[in-house]
């Protein structure tokens, strides 16, 4: 049995560190020295991920013997191709670009899930009348890019009321997509509740919002992983779930602390009251009414199959994949 001594010289995050180090299982003499986990993002260092760019100041990683290295990317399927390539070791992506690397014959496990809250939606002024999904039947519909998620959960919300992308005008407004729709251009938008909040920010008013999760309660994003990974790195995969919980749970309790993370760190984080209300609708994303009874990051293995069935009989994927065989059951604490 290895024997762990702390003198008093020793920093309580390196003792914490050197803990979770020996109980993943390294010889005494490495567990000094960090492992390295590469997460591949969706995106850039954005405030939507205050809590990943705290660990700096806070180590939430530090402290579970872990070296947090963020690869940033341009979508979710950006993400799993860096982690396909091995570049990373998990992958930070949205559940459309999981179904499709599952249709190609990859094999990929879901470990935890980031917003189990649907973040998508459609917005329309109030003046267009347009209230419901079935009323989007031949508008102009903008969307950020035709391999994007706003575009794919668009498809997702026309077709629980009955209706296909050719039923509407699909227009690519690119990610400023909100100056289209105030500008007349389109007549509803595909977009996020952070794009929404950042336009009502720049003075978009009198809008009617249709939330995606009433016709699909979809997660809209999980944490992702090579099934060799999982089979050869569990302790490592435990100890990661852990930080990202902490540091999630240290955003809820200080969206504050997080809003000036986001001030210091983030590329889009100048605004602090800007910062504060992405950082609480992604707060509110984190949780629900599933993870409220099994705990945060739990994910609802009925609901992402009835989404893959969903992406399914729209086109998006040939294949329906069994959830239950994807989403590992044995990571989370």
């Amino acid at each position: 049995m290895t024997h762990l001594s702390t003198d008093a010289r020793m920093p309580r995050r390196n003792a914490l560190a050197l803990g979770a180090a020996l109980a993943l299982g390294w010889p005494a003499a490495q567990a000094q020295t960090h492992r390295k986990v590469a997460l591949a993002l969706w995106s850039k260092p954005i405030t939507e991920i205050a809590h990943l760019l705290a660990e700096e100041d806070h180590g939430f990683f530090r402290q579970q013997g872990l070296d947090l290295q963020l690869l940033p990317g341009a979508g979710g399927g950006d993400a799993v191709r860096n982690l396909l390539s091995g570049q990373a070791d998990i992958a930070f992506t949205d559940p459309g670009s999981l179904f499709a690397a599952l249709d190609k014959g990859e094999k990929l496990r879901v470990i935890y899930d980031i917003y189990p809250q649907n973040v998508f939606n459609v917005v329309a002024l109030k003046s267009s009348g347009i209230t419901r999904p079935a009323d989007l039947k031949g508008k102009r519909v903008g969307v950020y890019s035709l391999a994007s998620g706003t575009r794919q959960n668009l498809q997702l919300l026309l077709a629980q009321a009955g209706l296909k992308e050719s039923d509407i005008t699909l227009v690519v407004t690119g990610l400023l997509n909100f100056a289209p729709l105030m500008q007349g251009q389109v007549d509803a938008t595909a977009a996020t509740d952070t794009g929404l909040a950042i336009a009502r920010q720049r003075g978009l008013h009198d809008v009617q919002v249709i939330e995606v999760r009433d016709a699909l309660p979809l997660t809209s994003d999980v944490l992702v992983v090579r099934e060799e990974t999982l089979q050869q790195h569990k302790p490592m995969l435990r100890a990661f779930v852990r930080a990202w919980r902490e540091s999630v749970q240290w955003s809820i309790a200080h969206p504050e602390q997080a809003a000036l993370q986001a001030q210091k760190k983030a590329i889009d984080g100048q605004n602090l009251a800007l910062n504060r209300e992405i950082i609480r609708l992604r707060n509110l994303s984190s949780v629900s009414a599933y993870t409220q009874r099994h705990g945060l990051g739990a994910v609802d293995i009925e609901s992402l199959q009835k989404g893959a069935q969903a992406y399914q009989a729209v086109g998006l994927i040939a294949r329906v994949p069994d959830m239950r065989a994807v989403v590992a059951t044995d990571v989370l604490p």
